[in-house]
C-alpha cells in the first residue's frame, strides 16, 4: 500500500493535539480561551498515515488602522520546512505581514536555530519588536524538599520562615470567590508597579474557560488558583497551569498590606511542594531577565525573588519572523522604533502632570 505524504487538517480533538505541543499556549484549551477574546484561531495539525505527528496554534491579529494582520506563535514546536510552508500559505491567506515564531526551544551551543531555518527557501529575521520573554526559571521538581530547601538562598528560606512563624496559611481555592479577589488584588498590583496587564475581562474569560478543566491526568490543562491568609485577608492570589509534567507560575497579585509577614515567600515555597505532591518534574516560573541583569531594571525585583529558590535560568532560541510582506513589513519596523519612545514620553509625561 503506498504511503500518503503529510498533509495539514484543521484540528478538533483535544488529546490528539495536546500530545504533540509541550507549552499551556499552544495547547488546545487555550485556543479555546482565545477564540472568546475575539483573536482569530487558526489551529492546524500535520498528519501522516492518519495520525498526528506534529501541529501548531497560531493567532491573528490586526494592525490597528490598516488592511493587514500580524500571526502569532508562541512557545510552539521547532517549526521545520513543512511547518513554515504551511504558516506562509495561511498568512497569505489571511493578508499577513508576518508572523511572529517564538519557539518553545532552548538555546544551547549544540544547536544553532538559523541552521534549521536554512532549509525554508523564503525569508525569517530575528523579531524586531520579540514579546515573550527569552529566558525563564525552571526548577527541577525531581529532590526532596530537605534538599530544595537547602538549595535556596539563605534570605529565601528566611522570609518562608518568617511567613510560617506570622501564622501565613497557603489554601487552592477554585470558587469564583477566590477568583474575584485575585481580580482585584491584580488591580491594585497593576496600579502600585505600574506595568502592563490584561484586562478584567481578558482574565474572566481566561478562567470560564479553564475553571472546569481541573483536571491533572494525561495531556489536560488545569489551572489552579492560591491564596496566601493571614488574619483571614488575602495578602496573595496566585493562578498557576498545570500542564504534561510541568507547573506554571503565570499569574501573581499581592496587596501592599502587611509585607512584613512574607506571604509570597511562603506562596512559592507551597506551590512548588504542590507540584511535586502531583508527582511533576518541572517548575516553569514564566519568565526571567537574563545573567547578569541590571539592578535599575523595573523587573529585577521579581527576577530576584524567582532566582533565591535555585531554579536554573533558561535561555530560549529568541524570537523570528517570517516574513510575507517585506515592503510593509519594513514600514512596520520603522513605525515601531518611533512608537515605544513617544509612548515612554508620554508615560513620563503623565506621570508627572
Amino acid at each position: 500500500m503506498e504511503e500518503k505524504n503529510p498533509e495539514f487538517k484543521e484540528v478538533n480533538s483535544k488529546n490528539s493535539y495536546n500530545s504533540i505541543v509541550n507549552h499551556p499556549i499552544q495547547c488546545f484549551e487555550w485556543g479555546e480561551f482565545r477564540k472568546k477574546t475575539g483573536v482569530k484561531v487558526v489551529r492546524e495539525g500535520l498528519f501522516k498515515d492518519g495520525k498526528i505527528i506534529d501541529g501548531f496554534t497560531l493567532t491573528i491579529h490586526k494592525v490597528p488602522y490598516s488592511p493587514y494582520f500580524i500571526g502569532y506563535l508562541p512557545k510552539g514546536n521547532l517549526p521545520k520546512k513543512d511547518i513554515l510552508e504551511e504558516l506562509y500559505r495561511i498568512g497569505k491567506r489571511e493578508n499577513c505581514v508576518y508572523i511572529q515564531l517564538e519557539p518553545n526551544i532552548q538555546s544551547n551551543n549544540f544547536f544553532d536555530i538559523k541552521k534549521e531555518f536554512s532549509f525554508y527557501e523564503g525569508t525569517i529575521k530575528p523579531s524586531f519588536h520579540p514579546l515573550f520573554t527569552k529566558y525563564t526559571f525552571i526548577l527541577n521538581l525531581d529532590k526532596s524538599d530537605d534538599s530544595m530547601f537547602s538549595a535556596m538562598h539563605a534570605k529565601t528560606r528566611y522570609n518562608i520562615k518568617v511567613a510560617q512563624k506570622h501564622g501565613v496559611k497557603i489554601i487552592e481555592d477554585n470558587s469564583d470567590e477566590a477568583f474575584n479577589k485575585y481580580l482585584k488584588l491584580t488591580e491594585e498590583t497593576t496600579k502600585r508597579q505600574n506595568f502592563y496587564a490584561h484586562s478584567k475581562k481578558y482574565h474572566r474569560l481566561m478562567w470560564e474557560t479553564f475553571k472546569n478543566m481541573n483536571n491533572d491526568a494525561g495531556n489536560n490543562l488545569s489551572p489552579h488558583l492560591f491564596s496566601a491568609k493571614y488574619n483571614g485577608q488575602t495578602l496573595v492570589a496566585w493562578m498557576v497551569f498545570v500542564f504534561k509534567d510541568t507547573i506554571y507560575y503565570p499569574y501573581g497579585a499581592s496587596t501592599n498590606e502587611h509585607r512584613n509577614v512574607m506571604a509570597s515567600n511562603l506562596m512559592m515555597w507551597e506551590v512548588i511542594k504542590f507540584g511535586k505532591k502531583l508527582g511533576l518534574k518541572k517548575f516553569d516560573m514564566w519568565g526571567a531577565l537574563k545573567p547578569n541583569p541590571d539592578h535599575k531594571d523595573p523587573w529585577y525585583g521579581f527576577h530576584k525573588f524567582k532566582e533565591g529558590y535555585g531554579p536554573e535560568l533558561i535561555e530560549f532560541v529568541g524570537s523570528y519572523d517570517l516574513i510575507i510582506n517585506e515592503k510593509v513589513y519594513n514600514l512596520l519596523k520603522v513605525a515601531d522604533k518611533i512608537r515605544w519612545p513617544l509612548l515612554r514620553f508620554v508615560k513620563k509625561i503623565s506621570l508627572h502632570a
